[in-house]
């Protein structure tokens, strides 16, 4: 599944942690394949399945 790389800033700024979400938005690519970026995912502690159910692309 991809991501928009906005959504998963999105979903940092909302948890208050803009420092992450920046970095997101320099490193990630503009969509990020949750497969290959499932550690990342994880580690952010976010849910791919809800990420993509608010997609707006």
């Amino acid at each position: 599944m991809r991501i928009a790389r906005h959504r998963i800033a999105a979903a940092l700024r909302e948890r208050g942690q803009q420092v992450r979400a920046e970095w997101v938005e320099r490193e990630l690519p503009e969509l990020v394949d949750s497969d290959q970026h499932a550690g990342l995912l994880a580690t952010l502690r976010l849910d791919p399945a809800d990420l993509a159910a608010t997609r707006s692309w």
